[in-house]
């Protein structure tokens, strides 16, 4: 039973030039990724899914030889994540044969580890649910009862129906995709469904200091500092 982990990498970002390959803690964002899929016990198989050959190499350079070349119109900002693992995985059944469970590893979570890639399979697998999403306690402060609206006077109010003297305690427990970090679906949740969520979705609950998804450069500035702390 083939479970391919997918690491979706395209060459171009907006918000960080070059963010997949931008140094974090002395080594290329992509490459604690790579290190986490080849760190799985659950794994079979890993791949990078790029538009980018810098990228490409970097990859190869952490230990992922297969490569598959994703086309221009599903490289843009705006481009789903459904159709890329769509075709990271027809790319993948035409040489190596049927896959069991795709997993996405997104590289832009270098806090995650080989242990929770193995725990989001080994939930699938033992709830036979069609997927599982990795998710992170939303802190209380966030929590919908607490958000207020500012008016054009500056003026607080409470945000559709929330309120500002609500205890810690008595607030809601909420979870947040970290990414997600995680993600692993069966391969005919994938095929047949129109969202990587759709049909019985359960949750990896993760920590929030594995959790961080680098989208600026302050996010990059926090990942190397937990990761910096994490090998010294």
């Amino acid at each position: 039973m083939i479970v391919l982990g997918v690491i979706p990498a395209r060459g171009g970002s907006k918000g960080i030039p070059g963010k997949n390959l931008a140094p974090v803690a002395g080594r290329p964002l992509i490459a604690w990724t790579c290190d986490a899929a080849r760190a799985s016990r659950l794994l079979t198989h890993v791949a990078v899914s790029t538009d980018d050959e810098r990228i490409a190499d970097a990859a190869r350079a952490r230990g992922v030889e297969t490569v598959l070349r994703r086309p221009a119109p599903l490289s843009a900002d705006d481009t789903p994540m459904l159709p890329v693992l769509r075709h990271a995985l027809a790319e993948f059944e035409r040489t190596a044969g049927p896959v069991e469970t795709v997993v996405l590893l997104q590289p832009t979570s270098p806090l995650r580890r080989g242990e929770h890639i193995d725990a989001a399979v080994r939930l699938l697998r033992e709830s036979g649910a069609d997927c599982v999403v990795s998710v992170v306690p939303v802190p209380h402060q966030f929590s919908p009862v607490s958000l207020m609206s500012l008016d054009a006077g500056s003026r607080l109010s409470a945000y559709e129906g929330g309120a500002t003297a609500v205890r810690r305690q008595d607030k809601p427990a909420l979870y947040a995709m970290n990414g997600p970090a995680v993600l692993a679906i069966r391969r005919e949740a994938l095929l047949s469904g129109d969202s990587l969520y759709a049909g019985d979705c359960r949750a990896l609950v993760m920590r929030s200091e594995d959790s961080i998804d680098v989208d600026t450069a302050w996010d990059l500035d926090l990942a190397a500092f937990a990761l910096q702390r994490r090998t010294s």
